[in-house]
């Protein structure tokens, strides 16, 4: 039985959606839930899997065009390929089919985000031909890139004026070339989100230092029992997190949000967590982040980081925040000015922790030292506030025991 395939329902907000990718072709037959398609909004990739077991008789929508919810993708029929009569193939084919069926195969083993199966498309490449540096197999948009700098055989393909050697002494030197690609969705979303953010808000930075040894300490201490007891690493995230719910409690204005002439006041504590993955910047929420145990907190944590980072995050994930933190201190920052992540009124933002030397109790000591900034709203959030708020943090990291008092 034939039946359409069609763009499901998008997030509410979403409009329309772009198809990215297609992972299957005319013919190709495919099994129950496997991914036909990827659709991308301007907030997440939306996979559409297959309804059953079957064969792709026609695609309808060509990549890079643009759909709404109900548009048919393709038509596709349902039942084993095996059904359908063909002529028996000679000894000849029957071994060409299994070469070319073999890599194919292979690469339905290997791991790929929807933005490196793009990647992998447009340039008309197998997953087979990369060489995977990615955790658990995984490839990477560098290894892909990489591959396309320099081929199997170890030939340079155009750059920036390299000198190929050809035959002894003569060279061949290879134009300049500039790649113009057009912004994916989400991209073009998180820049008008940011420039949204500069035109609205009135945003200040201001900024304090924390002292983590103690933090540190108590981590070494227990990381062992805790992963045991819990089956989840022990991070500084969840600190950091429960630092900041109760500096939330005590300014619950940095916990609002503006809304026309009134200011919202939230009384729970969704928190939202900014996540690097390779489509860009995504902020996954935790929901009721103060009535998490640290084991809950790191749990959901590394849960939503990995649908973020394997694009499969939807849209409730991302909504709904009352405030944020981001961690440039993994990639190295010493210090930013982070900016809203609307329409929350504040985002905390961690940097690298470095060894420093400080003066304590009258002796120059070395200590792991981590510069801390806040970001605010300054048309609901004073000054004061601002300053209290991360003093709070401060000391609640700097005795983690006021975290389990709340002190």
């Amino acid at each position: 039985m034939s039946i359409e395939i069609k763009v499901p329902a998008l997030p509410e907000s979403v409009a329309d959606a772009t198809v990215v990718a297609w992972h299957k072709k005319a013919g190709d037959t495919v099994a129950r839930d496997e991914n036909l398609v990827d659709l991308e909004t301007d907030k997440i990739v939306l996979e559409v899997p297959a309804p059953s077991t079957g064969v792709i008789s026609a695609i309808k929508i060509d990549t890079g065009a643009t759909v709404v919810a109900g548009d048919v993708l393709a038509i596709f029929d349902e039942g084993e390929a095996s059904s359908v009569t063909t002529p028996a193939p000679d000894v000849a084919v029957e071994a060409a089919d299994v070469q070319a069926v073999a890599p194919q195969t292979a690469a339905k083993s290997i791991k790929t985000s929807p933005a490196v199966r793009r990647l992998l498309d447009e340039h008309d490449l197998d997953a087979t031909m990369v060489t995977s540096t990615g955790k658990d197999g995984r490839i990477t948009k560098a290894d892909v890139m990489s591959f396309l700098k320099t081929d199997e055989a170890g030939v340079v393909t155009p750059g920036d004026h390299t000198q190929v050697p050809v035959d002894g002494d003569a060279v061949i030197a290879l134009e300049r070339i500039e790649q113009r690609v057009p912004m994916t969705r989400l991209r073009a979303r998180i820049a008008e989100r940011l420039l949204e953010a500069q035109h609205t808000a009135a945003m200040l930075t201001t900024f304090n230092e924390v002292d983590l040894t103690e933090v540190m300490a108590l981590r070494k201490r227990y990381k062992e029992t805790f992963e045991k007891e819990h089956g989840v690493r022990l991070g500084f995230m969840s600190f950091f997190a429960k630092a900041a719910v109760e500096a939330l409690k005590r300014f619950p204005v940095v916990n609002a949000s503006i809304e026309g002439t009134d200011v919202i006041y939230h009384n729970y504590f969704d928190i939202g967590i900014a996540v690097s993955t390779e489509r860009g910047l995504l902020v996954p929420v935790l929901r009721d982040v103060d009535q998490m145990s640290f084991a809950e907190f790191e749990r959901s944590l590394g849960e939503i980081a990995r649908k973020a980072q394997e694009g499969k995050i939807g849209m409730e994930d991302l909504t709904g925040g009352t405030f944020s933190i981001t961690n440039g201190g993994v990639f190295g920052s010493m210090m930013s000015t982070p900016i809203l992540n609307q329409p929350q009124s504040a985002i905390l933002g961690m940097h690298a922790i470095k060894q420093r030397p400080m003066v304590v109790d009258g002796e120059i000591l070395v200590r792991p030292m981590m510069y801390l900034a806040l970001t605010y709203d300054h048309r609901i959030i004073d000054g004061k506030d601002s300053v209290q708020f991360l003093v709070t943090i401060k000391e609640q990291l700097e005795d983690p025991s006021r975290l389990l008092l709340q002190v």
